[in-house]
C-alpha cells in the first residue's frame, strides 16, 4: 500500500482522456456536496453548516491539488452567481462578509488536509483525527483573522470576545461530531480497499 495515494488515485483511468475526465467530474462533484452541505445551515452572521465536514473530508479523499481546486472551482461558482453558499447566498458580497475568510481558508485547508492525506493521514483513527484537527484550526485561523479585520475597518466596538463568541465557539461541537465521523469512515474504506486490491 503506498502512503502517497489518496481515494482518488487508486480509481484514477490510466488512458490520459479518461484521466481528464474523471479529474474533471470529480471537482464537479465535489463542489455540489459542498453546497448540498452549505445549505444545512443554522445561525447568523457566520452560521454553522455541513461545510467544513463536505471540505475536510473531499481534501481526504482527493489530495492535495484536487482538494484545493476543488475549493476554488465551488468560490468561483459562488462568484458567478450559483447560490452554492450557506442559505443559498452568491456574488463577491458573500466574500468580502463575514463568511469570506473560511471561505478562502476552505483552499488552504483542503491543500493541507490533502497533502496529509497523500501522506498516510486518514488510514487510522487517530492519524485521521489529527488531519482534520488541523484543517478545522486552519478554517478558523482565516475565518476569525476576516472577522477582526472587519471589525476593525468598521471602528465597531464588538470585542474580541464577541468575534470568538460569534465566530468560533459554536463551531466547536459541531466540528469535533464532524471529525470523529470522518475519522470513523476514512480508514474503514482504506481496510476495504485493501481487502478488495484495489491498488
Amino acid at each position: 500500500m503506498s502512503a502517497n495515494l489518496c481515494y482518488a488515485d487508486v480509481f484514477r483511468p490510466k488512458a490520459l482522456v479518461r484521466a481528464a475526465i474523471y479529474e474533471v467530474l470529480l471537482v464537479v462533484a465535489g463542489t455540489f456536496l459542498i453546497a448540498a452541505c452549505a445549505q444545512v445551515s443554522i445561525g447568523w452572521p457566520v452560521p454553522i453548516t455541513g461545510q467544513t465536514f463536505a471540505v475536510l473530508f473531499i481534501a481526504a479523499l482527493y489530495g492535495a491539488n484536487r482538494g484545493a481546486a476543488t475549493m476554488l472551482a465551488y468560490i468561483a461558482e459562488g462568484l458567478f452567481g450559483l447560490p452554492v453558499f450557506a442559505g443559498g447566498k452568491f456574488g463577491i458580497a458573500t466574500l468580502l462578509g463575514p463568511t469570506g475568510g473560511y471561505l478562502a481558508g476552505f483552499i488552504f485547508a483542503a491543500f493541507i488536509v490533502g497533502q496529509l492525506a497523500e501522506r498516510g493521514f486518514g488510514r487510522t483513527f487517530f492519524k485521521t483525527i489529527a488531519a482534520m484537527t488541523i484543517g478545522n484550526c486552519v478554517i478558523y485561523a482565516f475565518g476569525l483573522f476576516w472577522l477582526l479585520l472587519l471589525v476593525s475597518a468598521a471602528k465597531s466596538s464588538f470585542g474580541y470576545e464577541k468575534i470568538l463568541s460569534f465566530g468560533l465557539y459554536p463551531f466547536i461541537p459541531g466540528d469535533i461530531v464532524k471529525i470523529l465521523v470522518a475519522s470513523a469512515l476514512l480508514p474503514v474504506g482504506w481496510k476495504l480497499l485493501k481487502r478488495a486490491k484495489a491498488f
